[in-house]
């Protein structure tokens, strides 16, 4: 490890592999890559039934075209116009970058990359490589970073964004085995942290995934649309999104209340109509405002059962109430989808091995025999759709300091399915080109005064578990105002005497002292969000507030939130750039800027 280099990444997944990809594919060579463990991460540790990839349409008589694409992301709402005509625009150029890279997404034998409809999309964008896409995507980035001889800092956990001026001048680290506290400069930072996945106990963020949205804001940048979440229903020992086939066979939801009294609460509540509804949660698994009625009755009956003190399984051993008499009392849907999938008897388990087996063997691989015992589920954070606000070239408003993949905040409301992972790669290309351009400063090893630490008995993980569980009971989905103000001041009262408050055994755990610290500025951060938008736009998306009813009447959101520190305010969104499409106008500009000259 130098003392100074021209660009450092923080993190190894999708978009800071690809990101230092990008930078030495463009002649920047004097970077690296710094990590507190090459392995961790969302993009190598998560996944779905069928993780998704969403671009531009590549296959049969799909008239679709960038600008349409663009107006699909930018209707999301709360979306800047030139980061959805951006992540259009590169959507191909970066999808085929993967292809060349050994990614195996399907293709048939003419070159076409076959599509299909996810959520929020009106097209066949979707491609997928199965249900860890992601990760085969982290590791061919990863082989081509190797074999670029691009130096990989492990063990390393960034502990703070140095800045002069507002510029970013380098980072403080702490070496996550030794605690050992070291400096490196640096001209530009690409911050490729992912989302912030520690602020909740129900998560379903994979635990080796923290995030580090708080080294963002604590050097001064500004954050977008932090109360812009995803949350669903998902398995709490193994952190898995229980979407897809394992709704759509009909498991049984079971309460169990402290004393050990059982109920099938679904049942209870809804009748029949709760196996609709229950397989609807296979389509539509984020908790939806709109939804409130239909299938994300789920999600508000689950969390209900959870904040009474009482713990929730799915039952896939038995079939639920309503199927007593067979299936023909099933919805028109859910008949015809088990019918067409030669599913229409037997148990929940017995039909999920049906229709997909490896539904049962991944989670047989992380210890849970679904033959035998029941799924342990909570309403879960699963998608941050906000994060640092970043410009057209994914800069903050801190001189140097780049954001790429969930960390930035390009994201609003809603968001078509698979359109995080493209994001990961238009991110990076986008400040690597941006950073390519720059012209070398003098750089000299910083300075960090670190705080004063103390020592004892360790309770960072008595904090940890206090705050997020208050976080997760009072700012998931279903908000209350009053009880996230006063969540707000307990945290802010945290952030400002962190330092004192918090204890640790050794130097060992300086790292994830830090990391706690990081916690609680993003939490910050978020809650003020959360309120701000509470107060001014009230329940919609993913938020539920006061259980007051979405007026929004369906409109696109036209503004988003800005969060520095713990203020929020609201601005308008951008429009839709109208940039220059002339042939010869922008071949005689590539010949001025010189692009041809070798």
């Amino acid at each position: 490890m130098k003392n100074t280099y021209h660009t450092l990444i923080i993190g190894t997944g999708c978009a800071g592999y690809n990101a230092a990809e990008r930078l030495f594919s463009l002649g920047v060579r004097d970077i690296a890559v710094v990590t507190e463990g090459r392995f961790m991460g969302t993009s190598r540790n998560t996944g779905s039934d069928k993780q998704t990839y969403y671009k531009l349409s590549l296959c049969g008589n799909d008239a679709d075209s960038v600008r349409e694409m663009a107006d699909t992301l930018y209707s999301g709402g709360g979306v800047m116009g030139e980061h959805a005509l951006c992540e259009a625009a590169y959507s191909v150029r970066c999808f085929m970058h993967l292809v060349e890279l050994g990614v195996p997404f399907p293709t048939n034998e003419y070159g076409e990359y076959a599509g299909y409809k996810t959520d929020h999309d009106p097209r066949k964008r979707a491609t997928s490589c199965g249900p860890l896409t992601s990760k085969y995507m982290t590791e061919a980035l990863e082989r081509s970073v190797i074999e670029k001889g691009i130096e990989i800092i492990d063990f390393q956990r960034v502990i703070k964004i140095l800045t002069k001026d507002a510029s970013v001048i380098g980072v403080a680290c702490a070496n996550t085995v030794t605690g050992e506290i070291s400096t490196i400069g640096a001209q530009n930072v690409i911050l490729c942290t992912g989302g912030p996945a520690g602020i909740y106990k129900n998560s379903v963020y994979p635990e080796s995934q923290h995030g580090a949205t708080g080294l963002a804001t604590d050097a001064g940048a500004t954050l977008s649309n932090m109360e812009e979440w995803q949350y669903g229903i998902a398995s709490t020992r193994f952190r898995w999104n229980l979407s897809g086939t394992y709704q759509q066979v009909l498991p049984r939801y079971i309460s169990v209340t402290p004393d050990g009294k059982e109920s099938e609460f679904l049942y209870d509540k809804l009748g029949d109509a709760s196996l609709g509804l229950i397989f609807l949660k296979g389509y539509q698994w984020p908790f939806d405002t709109r939804k409130v009625e239909g299938s994300s009755k789920v999600d508000i009956l689950v969390a209900e059962q959870i904040k009474r003190g009482n713990r929730v399984y799915l039952d896939f051993l038995h079939n639920p109430k309503g199927l007593d008499n067979g299936f023909d009392a099933l919805p028109g849907e859910t008949y015809e989808y088990l019918k067409n999938s030669d599913a229409l008897f037997g148990t929940p388990i017995e039909r999920l091995e049906k229709m997909n087996v490896g539904a049962i063997e991944l989670y047989a691989a992380h210890g849970i025999d679904l033959y035998s015992e029941r799924l342990e589920i909570a309403v879960c954070a699963q998608h941050c759709n906000g994060g640092v606000a970043v410009d057209e070239n994914w800069q903050s408003d801190v001189e140097g300091l780049y954001v790429a993949g969930e960390a930035a905040g390009t994201f609003g409301v809603y968001r078509p399915g698979g359109s995080a992972l493209n994001s990961t790669q238009v991110g990076g290309l986008r400040a690597a080109q941006h950073i390519a351009k720059q012209q070398m400063r003098t750089l000299e090893s910083p300075e960090y005064s670190a705080p004063s630490i103390k020592y004892g008995v360790s309770n960072l993980a008595g904090i940890r578990e206090e705050f997020t569980t208050e976080m997760s009971r009072v700012a998931d989905f279903d908000r209350r105002t009053d009880a996230m103000k006063a969540m707000l001041e307990k945290v802010d009262a945290l952030c400002e005497s962190f330092f004192d408050i918090a204890i640790i055994n050794d130097r060992s755990e300086t790292a994830e002292l830090f990391k706690l610290y990081d916690m609680a500025l993003t939490q910050r951060a978020a809650l003020s969000a959360m309120i701000c938008s509470a107060q001014s736009i009230g329940t919609h998306g993913s938020a539920f507030v006061d259980r007051l009813p979405d007026l929004t009447e369906g409109k696109m959101r036209e503004t988003r939130t800005l969060t520095k520190q713990k203020t929020s305010t609201l601005v308008p969104i951008s429009q839709m750039p109208d940039p220059e499409l002339w042939f010869e106008k922008l071949l005689a500009r590539q010949k001025k800027d010189g692009r041809y000259e070798k």
